[in-house]
């Protein structure tokens, strides 16, 4: 049915007569009386009917007007939320994010969000754990190199370039150096940190084997912190981006390492269809934001 021969009925049956729905809604009689004649076709029902010289809407017709009220209510409805879809006040975003970004960017920036659109579900995704069933993200922080999914549909930029450091015991003769010749770690036992084997750790791999070593790792762990536990125990090194340091345990010292000294770039994807969404605009400037009080002196 014709939304705006609804509206017409409506104020036919609110005024009770055709002069006084033209008046109301600004058309002539004429017009009036075709719009209800073409409703009358188009639900095969009688809508009003002659008393005298005037009109009045039929049991039929005054049913239809009952119901096209709470139609109209659910249309003010959804046109409030489209209107607040616009603006970023509802709805849902996921974003995936890598381990280390979790732990530094995230919550900070959620809480902003939160706090500035409080009817916005976020969906949040540890890349790490996200099942190969799960559908394709609406933001995405990811590792250059890293298996992150399709790129087409998405605007992809670079957020900043890492160097990752040697962490070590204070106890070690390395702990008191400015820096460290990646090549001098090659006889130190080594912590490995990423279980799942990703583009982080090959970057170390692929710099190692530039000066001719592959790192002798004389224990396996799944994370960062985990990691920089074992060398706080004394237990070896491990090598780590900056923005997974986190902070150190106070029995352990970071240390650049130079020639090589490996590095890692991570960049944002967003999805076209959410690219202008004031929330994700905002969520992108919480996070250039973030990026640049976490690593201010990276080059």
């Amino acid at each position: 049915m014709d939304i705006h021969r609804l509206r017409v009925l409506r104020a036919v049956v609110a005024d009770g007569s055709i002069r006084g729905a033209a008046t109301s809604l600004g058309y002539t009689p004429s017009a009036i009386s075709q719009h209800i004649t073409a409703l009358q076709r188009e639900t095969g029902l009688t809508l009003v009917q002659r008393s005298g010289r005037s009109i009045e809407p039929t049991v039929a017709g005054r049913t239809v007007a009952a119901h096209a009220a709470r139609v109209f209510e659910r249309l003010a409805e959804l046109e409030s939320v489209v209107s607040d879809l616009r603006a970023g006040r509802v709805g849902a975003l996921s974003v995936s994010y890598f381990a280390s970004a979790g732990a530094v960017w995230i919550p900070p920036m959620v809480a902003a969000l939160a706090r500035e659109f409080p009817g916005l579900r976020l969906d949040l995704r540890l890349i790490e754990l996200v099942g190969s069933d799960a559908g394709p993200p609406d933001v995405e922080i990811f590792v250059d190199g890293a298996q992150s999914g399709d790129t087409r549909g998405y605007r992809v930029r670079a957020l900043l370039t890492e160097p990752y450091l040697a962490v070590v015991p204070k106890s070690s003769a390395l702990a008191s150096r400015a820096e460290i010749d990646l090549a001098e770690l090659r006889d130190e036992a080594w912590v490995d940190n990423d279980v799942a084997r990703g583009a982080c750790r090959q970057m170390v791999l692929d710099a190692c084997s530039t000066v001719g070593f592959s790192p002798a790792f004389h224990i396996e762990t799944q994370d960062y912190p985990t990691a920089i536990k074992f060398v706080a125990e004394g237990m070896g090194i491990t090598v780590i981006p900056r923005l997974g340091l986190g902070t150190l345990p106070e029995s352990t010292v970071a240390v650049p390492i130079v020639n090589p000294t490996p590095r890692r770039g991570i960049s944002v994807r967003v999805r076209d269809a959410v690219a202008e969404h004031p929330a994700v605009l905002r969520l992108l400037d919480l996070l250039d934001t973030h990026v640049a009080r976490t690593t201010p002196s990276i080059a």
